[in-house]
């Protein structure tokens, strides 16, 4: 299939989950994995600190870790751990080597993560052409129709209604799931994480929610658990089933696609993947 932009990527994959451009507000800048153990890893790639000046591999495939707190490992297995990785720690993938993957962290720890910790899944929702995008680093691999919002054109402000359908819109901006529903009314669900910080600061300032209400929801977010769904912002946005593949708009919010499409990502997509909604 089609490849998106390398350049776009890098700064999608690499700077979005080191937290400074898109996906992760919550991490504090200049986040990186916490070493464990002293010295130096085996790779030669170390200093008296056991770290590196060395930067993410330039062209190396990028990855982040899925665990809500991971570890690094001096060697393929769990005898020797070397490093704490945090949710979505963004890492370079030098090889793998089946159940093992040998990476590099921003500042240039290198050591060994299960595979299966680790992916370079992020999706892309473009609500001008009402399509999601999902990729895997920079290859599009899925390219699917999705019906959005009753007023998909405007970002969310605030919770809709029945009495004030103008307000179920599809928010805008920067977002991971943060649960998984596999018994939704419409067929699957992916849970994001709105409202998020940024939404929960801006909410506070227009008086939308209380300074209790926002610290609730800065809470989850580094918590990694859904933000209370009930304050005046609203909440309970979803990537979901019973999607029309026509890309109408009859949603309170969500992003409706296809069973068969939900089903196909059920299979891959899991709590922290990336997920960035255009407008």
């Amino acid at each position: 299939m089609k490849k998106f932009s390398a350049a776009l990527i890098r700064i999608v994959v690499r700077d979005a989950v080191l937290g400074m451009l898109l996906f992760l507000p919550f991490l504090p800048r200049g986040a990186g994995a916490q070493q464990i153990s002293d010295g130096g890893d085996e790779s030669g790639a170390s200093s008296s600190s056991g770290r590196s000046t060395a930067r993410l591999a330039v062209d190396a495939p990028m990855f982040y870790s899925v665990e809500r707190s991971g570890t690094l490992y001096r060697t393929a297995d769990k005898s020797q751990p070397y490093l704490s990785l945090r949710f979505q720690e963004p890492l370079s993938l030098i090889r793998n080597d089946g159940a093992w993957s040998y990476v590099e962290t921003a500042d240039g720890g290198r050591g060994y993560v299960a595979s299966e910790s680790i992916s370079n899944v992020w999706i892309r929702v473009s609500k001008k052409s009402r399509t999601v995008y999902v990729y895997r680093g920079s290859e599009l691999v899925e390219e699917i129709p999705a019906d959005l919002a009753y007023n998909f054109f405007s970002d969310k402000e605030k919770q809709g209604s029945a009495l004030n359908p103008d307000h179920w819109r599809t928010p805008v901006g920067k977002f991971f799931i943060v649960a998984r529903n596999p018994a939704s009314t419409y067929h699957r669900a992916f849970v994001l994480n709105y409202p998020s910080a940024e939404d929960a600061q801006r909410g506070l300032e227009d008086g939308l929610i209380t300074q209790s209400q926002y610290a609730a929801i800065v809470k989850a977010e580094e918590k990694v658990v859904p933000p209370p769904m009930n304050t005046a912002l609203g909440g309970l946005i979803e990537i979901h089933g019973r999607g029309t593949g026509t890309r109408t708009s009859w949603t309170q919010g969500c992003i409706a696609i296809p069973d068969a499409d939900i089903d196909k990502l059920w299979q891959y997509v899991r709590v922290g993947t990336p997920v960035l909604i255009e407008s």
